[in-house]
């Protein structure tokens, strides 16, 4: 048993992108397959950011960063990571995290952290409003 004291830092969570509160009272939770995302777009200081949009892995049922340009399953959005998730626990890189994920939301599209073209909006019409 190790009993030595350990220092951890945590960042603030930037969720300027949600337009409201609506939908944040029930997210859905997720496992999300580390290995699909890019460090350097989707978590360069180690943690994957809220607001990240998300497509389901056909095969595995995890999650990763919705891209239309896919053939996994990721190229339907199917919502947004809701809390930054941290990928490098105790200086292990995982290759899987839990997290949240907003599925009805209002969303301020010059606030997320990656773009989403017009099939991902066209995905979750009427779900999920850009303002």
């Amino acid at each position: 048993m190790d009993l030595s004291l350990k220092t951890e830092s945590f960042s603030q969570d930037r969720r300027d992108w949600l337009g409201s509160q609506h939908g944040t009272d029930a997210p859905v939770s997720v496992t999300l397959d580390v290995s699909k995302f890019t460090q350097g777009t989707h978590y360069p200081d180690g943690y994957i950011k809220s607001g990240i949009p998300l497509g389901k892995v056909t095969a595995t049922g995890l999650y990763g960063p919705y891209d239309d340009a896919a053939s996994d399953g990721r190229q339907t959005l199917v919502g947004f990571l809701f809390t930054a998730q941290d990928v490098n626990a105790r200086g292990v890189a995982s290759t899987k995290a839990v997290g949240s994920m907003l599925i009805h939301c209002f969303v301020r599209e010059s606030k997320l952290p990656v773009p989403v073209d017009a099939a991902g909006k066209a995905d979750v019409a009427g779900r999920i409003i850009f303002v």
